[in-house]
């Protein structure tokens, strides 16, 4: 192989993955693009808060009370043979044959595709997760993607369909209701930060 064959050749998942494990404390990392680790500090207050209160709402739907998704926050998933995502939250349909939790999740990365992700908008994250995740998932086959911000109050859904993620709605505010694709009614007041 000649030198500027070597040079050129990108890092495997394998070498990637060992430099995100070896990462220090506070810092999570993640492979957006071919050959690249992405890294990012711990989030703020109010996107810690939202992602404590969506699952908090989604009890009637987590396997854990007994509905039909397992839910995982900050679960390092393998999308694409080479891509490395870690998601705010993700979920899992489960099937009837399946226990609870899936066998899947005993793997780290997780190797099946989630059916729902979602990403809580920061300013330092909004870019990334619009333009490079959001792609990604769509491309993977995520069905359901869920954009929220809390400094809006606001969600945006989406669903694939071939390999594009389209929006479906948009939720602004406090809500009670059932926002796709889950069934139980959700209280969105409970994801905000309470103003001072």
């Amino acid at each position: 192989m000649s030198k500027s064959a070597a040079a050129e050749r990108l890092p495997t998942f394998a070498e990637l993955y060992l430099a995100i494990e070896a990462l220090p404390p506070g810092l999570t990392g993640e492979i957006l693009e071919p050959g690249l680790i992405r890294t990012m500090a711990r989030p703020g207050a109010a996107h810690r808060f939202a992602t404590r209160g969506i699952p908090r709402s989604l009890g009637g739907d987590d396997a854990v009370e007994g509905g039909a998704w397992w839910l995982e926050q900050e679960a390092e998933v393998r999308l694409l043979g080479d891509r490395l995502v870690v998601p705010d939250l993700a979920g899992w349909r489960l099937t009837a044959e399946e226990t609870r939790p899936p066998a899947c999740i005993a793997d780290n990365p997780i190797e099946r595709r989630p059916d729902w992700c979602c990403e809580v908008l920061s300013p330092s994250t909004e870019a990334i997760d619009r333009e490079t995740k959001v792609p990604l998932y769509a491309r993977a086959g995520v069905e359901w993607i869920w954009l929220v911000d809390p400094r809006t109050r606001r969600i945006e859904v989406l669903r694939t369909a071939g390999a594009e993620a389209r929006p479906i709605e948009i939720v602004v505010g406090d809500a009670r209701r059932a926002i796709p694709p889950f069934e139980s009614e959700l209280d969105t007041s409970r994801w905000w930060l309470p103003t001072p």
